[in-house]
């Protein structure tokens, strides 16, 4: 039994280029890329679904691995992989600005703490969406769909030299706007609601200036917020759906699954 060089390279290749485009969405993906799933976890689960797909992608190209063109293919394989979890990313990126946006409207924008997602300082109020949307996703088997629509790309976008397009590219950039757009239309009722509010407080203080305003409009301002968090709820969950599902659209144009 003889095994040439070539043999060796194409196997491995055939194993590689899937397990790049795998683990690069597991990178970028929403839950599995916090800091809180390690990196082990992240390796075996790519490695675990490459193993089972391997057997069925369609024969590759034969290609040097290490060549210029085997480096053009695995750049690709990577960028299809990030781009399909940055997509669903953008969707959590605009619960944090609609958060922020309530936290500094209600008074607390002072009280943040650390997004497990990107490590950053953000409001609680914007955890609490977070947190909420994520059990929402997880509900919805929204990473299970992302997987499936990952290895779905292997039979429309092939392992080659060819991939997502410059107008691909254009069509993300025109609808990560929709990350301002979606952030703001989640946080408009309870803006506006406590804008009212603090326009009236500014009326009384006006009308009565030995009123002590700030020890008065505090609590209920904050108040008001929570309640008025509780009471859109189901409001803002229903339009992070409509935002989820946009999102996948996206994905299915782009991966043109």
């Amino acid at each position: 039994m003889n095994i040439t060089e070539t043999e060796i390279l194409s196997w491995v290749a055939s194993f590689i280029w899937p397990l790049m485009r795998i683990s690069a969405m597991f990178i970028a993906m929403p839950l599995f890329s916090i800091r809180a799933v390690p990196a082990r976890a992240r390796l075996i689960l790519s490695l675990a679904i490459t193993f089972f797909v391997m057997p069925l992608l369609p024969p590759l190209a034969t290609v040097e691995m290490f060549s210029y063109t085997g480096l053009m293919i695995a750049t690709q394989q990577i960028v299809i992989g990030l781009v399909t979890g940055f997509i669903v990313q953008l969707v959590f990126a605009a619960i944090v600005f609609a958060g922020q946006g309530i936290a500094l409207g209600m008074g607390l924008g002072f009280a943040s703490m650390i997004d497990p997602q990107n490590g950053q300082q953000v409001p609680v109020v914007a955890q609490f969406y977070v947190i909420t949307t994520t059990l929402v996703f997880l509900s919805l088997d929204g990473h299970l769909l992302l997987i499936k629509m990952l290895l779905d790309s292997f039979t429309s976008l092939p392992i080659g030299i060819g991939g997502l397009s410059t107008n691909d590219f254009w069509i993300i950039l025109a609808w990560s706007s929709r990350m301002f757009a979606g952030g703001l239309l989640l946080s408009m009722p309870v803006i506006i609601s406590l804008l009212l509010v603090n326009i009236g407080f500014g009326v009384a203080a006006r009308a009565a200036p030995q009123l002590n305003i700030f020890s008065v409009g505090f609590p209920v301002t904050l108040f008001l917020g929570i309640l008025l968090m509780w009471l859109t709820l189901p409001d803002f969950l229903d339009q992070f759906s409509g935002i989820l599902t946009d999102a996948y659209d996206l994905i299915e144009k782009v991966l043109r699954v």
